[in-house]
């Protein structure tokens, strides 16, 4: 996946994040974008490292970019980023998103369906979607990072 790609993306979360994460899928839809949820798609309480872990896998073999939701958006970011090749980050507003794309080089992004509203939710998807990776400086960064993956990767 090059960074002029336009990559597939991979939802999920648990009960909590489920009616944002429709929310977000029909945004992505509309903009054309190639979506898959894996799940959950029921409103019964399910465990959020289940979904933060299918993402995950999917983003860290390279196969698109994620979005993960629950309740606080902080259950599954620190899930995902136990999965080597994510770098998750839980954005609350527009700039976070930004940056975490700029300067980090994020492939999941985070959400907190019980702290975020809708409007709010899709402001922080388009500016994350729409921010490339800045490279620069912050490309020796992010291979400090990918590094230390193939490191603990053993």
């Amino acid at each position: 996946m090059t960074e002029k790609s336009v990559p597939k993306v991979f939802l999920g979360g648990d009960h909590a994040g489920l009616e944002l994460r429709k929310a977000l899928r029909e945004v992505l839809v509309w903009m054309g974008r190639e979506v898959e949820d894996l799940g959950t798609h029921e409103t019964r309480s399910v465990d959020y490292p289940d979904f933060a872990i299918a993402v995950g896998e999917r983003v860290g073999r390279g196969e698109g970019i994620g979005i993960l939701v629950c309740g606080t958006g902080i259950g599954v970011d620190i899930v995902a980023n136990k999965m080597p090749g994510v770098r998750a980050a839980r954005c609350t507003e527009p700039y976070s998103a930004r940056m975490s794309r700029a300067h980090n080089d994020a492939n999941v992004l985070c959400l907190g369906a019980r702290v975020t509203g809708i409007g709010l939710a899709e402001e922080i998807l388009k500016a994350w979607l729409d921010t490339p990776f800045e490279g620069g400086r912050h490309r020796q960064r992010v291979e400090k990072i990918r590094a230390l993956d193939e490191k603990r990767r053993g």
